[in-house]
């Protein structure tokens, strides 16, 4: 089934082939035709998949038809993050330029005067985080009453963030009879509640269970001691042996940030960083160096774990163990998108062994063990690399025997996690 078959119309269609896109993917198939006939829906389809555009393209063919008013937006676009509602704008833009639509981009780190100029011309696109939109509300500055069609964006991490309450009140100011739609990775017991509340009659649609990753990343745990330079030791190692074209890597705690790409700096590398303290300025700076490939290795906060689409990412790198199994699912679904295959390593000590449990139990897929190519080596010895080297020159063999506390990495270590982590029937 092509695009032509779904009932979008030509201008849609031009975008879409001059975009270079010939096939839907299977939420894309299910979604639009539903879409475009007025239902309410709830989607639940892994990262990657296509989520954005099957509510960007039907919405652009609805809202080809009719004039927007000054304050009042034809339609609302729900983000949790700023990023996620930079990429979805982006997705307007790349679809919509043959049908004229007018939008708004309503995010923190951003003049409200220049963002109250464009309401006040009126917009048929409405994309914002929810605080922000609030704000505008509070203000006086915005009318929600014509709106058409309300999108819930990725409403797993909206609950990760504690914006339900925020999506709550937004919804009932949404006084004009409207269409709903809910996207999400995963589809947690209180986003569930708040599609029964706020949709009416919805299409279910399932692409591929909640809480599993994408069947085209290869995933790797890397075994590692409790010593505090261990981490920086085994990322630098793992960069060295995949010598990966691009990647991120995650971190939970900004102040790892810093010193993680401070280490990559010394080590040669062309690295970044972006966290959730940087203005939002210096964050799409940021991110569209990473994009255009004048930054190698992007060292993040989970900010970067949704919305950002880089395309053929080829490595996830995860610095610590996330959080929970939500964020390990979007972290490396970074990677492996659109049919490209992806690899993702997560660092772990014997201290994260009950943390990689829960997130073996709810990915369900095989997570291997990493084996470097190479022998051992310390950070130390790689930070003595040139700058203009973007991968570190080799060691000698006197250098690769000294301990840089990288469990794993030796044939006489033993895997401390090939019981719990590895072994499916321990689940």
């Amino acid at each position: 089934m092509g695009f032509q078959e779904l009932g979008l119309n030509d201008k849609v269609l031009r975008s879409i082939a001059e975009a270079g896109y010939e096939e839907p993917t299977p939420i894309q198939k299910q979604a639009i035709p539903y879409v475009l006939k007025g239902r309410d829906v709830v989607a639940c389809a892994q990262t990657g998949t296509g989520k954005t555009a099957s509510f960007t393209l039907p919405m652009i063919d609805i809202l080809s038809r009719g004039r927007a008013r000054a304050r009042m937006p034809r339609s609302l676009v729900l983000s949790p993050t700023r990023e996620l509602a930079t990429q979805i704008a982006e997705d307007f833009k790349i679809y919509g330029k043959h049908c004229k639509l007018s939008m708004a981009l309503l995010i923190g780190g951003v003049s409200y005067a220049e963002q109250d100029a464009k309401l006040s011309k009126g917009v048929d696109v409405l994309i914002a985080t929810p605080g922000r939109l609030l704000d505008h509300f509070q203000l006086g500055k915005l009318l929600l009453s014509g709106i058409d069609v309300f999108v819930i964006d990725e409403a797993d991490r909206m609950l990760d963030m504690g914006f339900i309450p925020d999506i709550e009140r937004i919804a009932k100011l949404l006084t004009k009879k409207h269409q709903t739609l809910l996207f999400s990775a995963t589809m947690p017991v209180p986003v569930r509640k708040l599609a029964e509340k706020f949709l009416k009659n919805p299409e279910h649609i399932t692409i591929t269970p909640a809480q599993k990753t994408g069947k085209n990343i290869e995933q790797y745990i890397v075994e590692i001691s409790k010593n505090p330079k261990a981490r920086q030791d085994a990322l630098l190692k793992i960069l060295k042996d995949e010598n990966p074209k691009n990647a991120i890597v995650f971190c939970n705690r900004k102040r790892d940030i810093a010193n993680v790409t401070k280490a990559l700096k010394n080590a040669g590398y062309f690295a970044e960083e972006l966290h959730g303290d940087m203005d939002q300025r210096m964050r799409q700076a940021t991110y569209d160096r990473f994009k255009d490939n004048q930054i190698r290795v992007l060292v993040a906060s989970d900010v970067a774990a949704r919305g950002l689409d880089v395309d053929a990412l080829s490595h996830v790198i995860n610095y610590d163990v996330p959080m929970n199994e939500d964020d390990y699912i979007h972290r490396i679904g970074r990677t492996g998108r659109a049919g490209l295959s992806g690899r993702a390593f997560t660092l772990a000590s014997p201290l994260d062994t009950k943390a990689l449990q829960v997130i073996k139990q709810h990915v369900e897929q095989d997570i291997q063990i990493y084996k470097p190519t190479s022998g051992k080596i310390s950070a130390s010895q790689e930070r003595k690399a040139p700058k203009s080297h973007k991968t570190p020159p080799k060691v000698s063999k006197s250098q690769n025997s000294e301990n840089s506390g990288v469990k794993g990495f030796g044939e006489d270590v033993p895997s401390f996690f090939e019981s719990t982590v590895l072994d499916k029937k321990s689940g």
